[in-house]
């Protein structure tokens, strides 16, 4: 989650037994100052480390880093260096497939993720390297696809048998299981620990989410030359007209160190259309337990279901 998440939420992520991750930009540094990065890495892998030893019957899940592979990522290079020096388990890519950093990944013994939208992004990332891919359906926060993701997870589920995670307005454990239930290995979710007391966002924004909806999600390039999903509220609290944005060239996006746009992400604030599902703001461990508790009672509900069609049958 871009500026949103860091080491503190990687890191109660981990420990309560999911994988955490953050994009590699969110470690920012200014001119002359050593990689943020570097630091981060280190924080959370000795973080990890200790719980490994003091919970050695749980151990923590590993860790992610996502890389924006969009040219205009200045960054990129060094990043990719700094994440296969640290041996980063878990990398996850976006906004371009690149083979040369599925190589620098395979060869530090990571696997790749690749954020796609439709099934014929999901087709170059592998055809480039990438090992597993994030289905970024319709309604996830952030630079997210207009499929549904019925039809993103069957289409790619036609030809691909490999790691699958399903984004989209994941929220409760039931939705959980129903993207397990549909054919992904893995439930994608983020808006829900924007509003988690390790996060590192504005307490607006927080409370933002914990009193939103789906009705309170826009659509739109405006913002980064990407179509995304942001905050109605934020974009008039800020003067704007949520319903009146002109759509921005997507040759304008840029991620470049310093660069003035994405800095607006922290008044503009990005969510998926399924923070209805969040009330209050907690403890990411908190967060996990209901989810947890949910797929739990989610599985129940579907049990009596099937015992009851196998006994008419």
């Amino acid at each position: 989650m871009f500026i949103v998440s860091g080491p503190e939420l990687v890191i109660a992520q981990c420990t309560a037994g999911i994988i955490g991750s953050f994009p590699a930009l969110n470690a920012r540094e200014e001119a002359g100052e050593p990689p943020m990065l570097e630091t981060w890495l280190a924080r959370i892998t000795e973080a990890l480390d200790r719980h490994d030893q003091a919970n050695p019957d749980r151990p923590a899940a590993p860790f992610a880093v996502n890389q924006i592979v969009h040219r205009s990522n200045e960054r990129l290079q060094r990043d990719v260096e700094i994440c296969h020096r640290w041996r980063v388990p878990v990398w996850i890519t976006s906004l371009g497939a690149r083979p040369e950093v599925y190589e620098a990944a395979h060869d530090c013994g990571a696997i790749v993720l690749h954020d796609v939208i439709d099934n014929r992004f999901a087709r170059k990332a592998i055809e480039k390297g990438a090992d597993g891919l994030i289905a970024v359906a319709a309604g996830a926060g952030g630079h997210a696809g207009t499929w549904s993701p019925f039809a993103l997870v069957q289409e790619i589920r036609t030809w691909f048998d490999g790691p699958l995670a399903l984004s989209g307005c994941i929220a409760t454990g039931g939705s959980v299981l129903a993207a397990r239930a549909m054919g992904a290995d893995l439930a994608y979710v983020g808006s829900a620990f924007i509003a988690t007391e390790e996060a590192r966002a504005d307490p607006g924004y927080k409370r933002m989410i914990a009193e939103g909806g789906a009705a309170d999600i826009v659509y739109t390039s405006h913002f980064s030359g990407v179509p995304g999903n942001y905050l109605r509220p934020s974009i008039a609290q800020n003067g704007l007209d949520p319903d009146t944005l002109p759509e921005r060239d997507p040759g304008s996006m840029d991620f470049a160190a310093g660069s003035s746009r994405p800095k607006a992400w922290k008044d503009i604030w990005s969510a998926g259309q399924g923070i209805g599902a969040v009330r209050e703001t907690v403890p990411a461990a908190a967060l996990i337990d209901r989810l947890a508790r949910e797929y739990r009672a989610a599985q129940a509900r579907l049990a009596p279901a099937a015992v009851k069609r196998e006994e008419t049958a």
